[in-house]
C-alpha cells in the first residue's frame, strides 16, 4: 500500500520558488546563547500577538530552551515546500483538517502517546483526530489545543426585547424564522458570494443529520452521499426562505457588517466570525446556539472542530525539549490566555472561562456532544463550497437530485487514490481475520 501517493500528488502541483528567507528562517538554527532552539511554525497568522506573548513567557522561565514561533503568510504552502526540501521545524501548529490527514499519511509526524498531557485532552477531540486518519493508525499524532464552534449567532438584546425563545428543534427554528419575518425583521444573513461561507450552515446541519464518519463509510463503499446528505441538502434550500435577497451578491465581510448593524436577527456562522463582527460593533451583545437540525433536541450535535493542534515532526532530534514546550503550552493559564485572545474553545479538560458569546453552546461543549466539520474530509480539488453554492442557486425541481448525484460522482473522481488505499486496507484487515 503506497501511503505517500496522495502527498506526492499534492507536492507535484506546488510551486517551489518561494523566498529563501521564508523557507529557512529558523530551520537551520540549532542553538542560541547555549540554548536548545525549538522552532514552531503556526498557520494561525491572526494569533501572532498571543503566540508572541506565550513565547516570551516560556523563554523568560526556561534557561536551557528557546522557543521560536513563526506564523507566516501562506503558512501551509511554506510548510509543504519546506517538507519537500526536508527543512523541517520541530513542531507544526495546524488545524484538524485535510492537511493534517495528508501530513500524517506521509509519515511526517511523531507518535506522542507518551506525552503526559495527552491524558488531559477531551476524548471528543481525540476521536475527531482519529476520524481524520485516512486509514486507522495506532497511537496519537497530535495534541489538540483549541477548537471553534459553528451554529447560529444571534442578537441577544433583540431576542430579549422581542421575547423570542431559543429553538431546540427544526420545527421550532423555522417557526421562529416565520415569527421574526412577521415582525418585519430579516431572520438570517448569509453572504454566500464568498463560496466558503456556504459551508458554515452546511456543516452545522450535516453534523446533526449525517453520521460523523459518513465520508469514511463512502470510501469503504458502505454508503452514498445521495442517501446520507439528502435531508441536509433539503434543509439548506429551505433556509433561503429566511435570508437576505440574493445572498450571492454579498460576501463574508458584508454579512458580518450587516449582522453587526442589526440588519438580521441571526447569522449562521462559526465563532471565528465574532472578532470581525465586534470590529464593526464592539458593543454588540451576541450569543449562540447549536443548529437545531433535528425533530428532537436529543439528536442535535454541536459542530466543533479542532482549530489548532500541535504535531511533532518525526525527525526532530529535540524530543525532550519539544515535550517541555508542549507541557508548558498545556498549562491552564497559557490556554486561558489563548482562548481569551481568540475566543476559542479549549480541547483540554478543565474549568476554563469561555467567551460569553458561546454561552448557548456551552452545555454541548461540556457534555462532549460535538462532531467535526464535514468539509474537513473533503478534498480541495472537489471545491465542495462552490458546488453547494451552485446547488443553492439552482431553482429547478430536480436541484437536490442533481446536486447529490454530482457530489457522489465528484467524490469518486477526486478521491480515487484514497478510496483505493482504504479499500486495500479493509481487504487486508479482512484477510488477517
Amino acid at each position: 500500500m503506497a501511503k505517500r501517493s496522495i502527498w506526492k500528488g499534492l507536492c507535484g502541483a506546488m510551486v517551489l520558488a518561494l523566498g529563501a528567507c521564508a523557507l529557512t528562517a529558523c530551520g537551520s538554527q540549532e542553538t542560541a546563547n547555549g540554548k536548545t532552539v525549538v522552532e514552531m511554525v503556526s498557520y494561525k497568522q491572526e494569533a501572532v500577538e498571543v503566540f508572541g506573548e506565550i513565547a516570551k513567557r516560556f523563554n523568560e522561565t526556561h534557561d536551557d530552551i528557546e522557543l521560536v514561533i513563526d506564523s507566516p503568510n501562506e503558512a501551509m504552502t511554506i510548510l509543504k515546500t519546506r517538507f519537500i526540501r526536508e527543512d523541517y521545524p520541530d513542531i507544526v501548529a495546524i488545524g484538524g483538517d485535510i492537511n493534517y490527514s495528508n501530513f500524517l499519511d506521509s509519515d511526517l509526524f511523531m507518535e506522542i502517546s507518551d506525552l503526559s498531557v495527552i491524558s488531559e485532552v477531551k476524548p471528543a477531540y481525540l476521536e475527531i483526530d482519529k476520524q481524520l486518519e485516512f486509514v486507522p493508525q495506532e497511537g496519537v499524532y497530535a495534541l489538540p489545543y483549541v477548537a471553534n464552534a459553528a451554529g447560529i449567532l444571534y442578537n441577544r438584546d433583540l431576542f430579549e426585547e422581542k421575547g423570542w425563545e431559543i429553538p431546540t428543534t427544526w420545527q421550532e427554528f423555522t417557526d421562529l424564522c416565520e415569527e421574526i419575518q412577521a415582525e418585519g425583521i430579516l431572520p438570517l444573513y448569509f453572504g454566500f458570494k464568498d463560496t466558503w461561507t456556504c459551508l458554515a450552515p452546511w456543516n452545522a446541519l450535516a453534523v446533526g443529520l449525517a453520521d460523523a464518519d459518513i465520508c469514511q463509510q463512502v470510501n469503504r463503499g458502505e454508503a452514498t452521499f445521495t442517501e446520507a446528505y439528502r435531508e441536509t441538502a433539503e434543509k439548506m434550500k429551505e433556509l433561503l426562505n429566511y435570508a437576505e435577497p440574493n445572498p450571492y451578491a454579498y460576501g463574508y465581510n458584508d454579512a458580518c457588517t450587516a449582522f453587526a448593524r442589526g440588519e438580521a436577527a441571526m447569522y449562521p456562522i462559526g465563532s471565528y466570525a465574532i472578532p470581525q463582527i465586534k470590529s464593526v460593533n464592539p458593543d454588540m451583545n451576541i450569543d449562540s446556539f447549536t443548529f437545531p437540525a433535528n425533530d428532537n433536541e436529543a439528536g442535535n450535535v454541536l459542530n466543533s472542530g479542532i482549530d489548532l493542534q500541535f504535531c511533532v515532526m518525526q525527525n526532530t532530534e529535540k524530543k525532550e525539549a519539544v515535550y517541555e514546550v508542549l507541557e508548558f503550552l498545556y498549562q491552564d493559564e497559557i490556554i486561558q490566555l489563548y482562548i481569551d485572545d481568540q475566543g476559542a474553545v479549549p480541547c483540554k479538560e478543565g474549568d476554563f472561562t469561555l467567551a460569553p458569546e458561546l454561552d448557548g453552546m456551552s452545555p454541548y461543549i461540556e457534555e462532549g456532544r460535538m462532531a467535526d466539520y464535514q468539509d474537513h474530509y473533503y478534498p480541495t480539488g472537489m471545491a465542495a463550497d462552490a458546488m453547494i453554492q451552485t446547488f443553492l442557486m439552482d431553482t429547478s425541481d430536480n436541484a437536490v437530485d442533481t446536486f447529490l448525484t454530482r457530489f457522489d460522482t465528484d467524490w469518486v473522481r477526486y478521491n480515487k487514490d484514497l478510496i483505493r488505499m482504504v479499500q486495500e486496507y479493509e481487504a487486508q484487515q479482512e484477510a488477517a481475520k
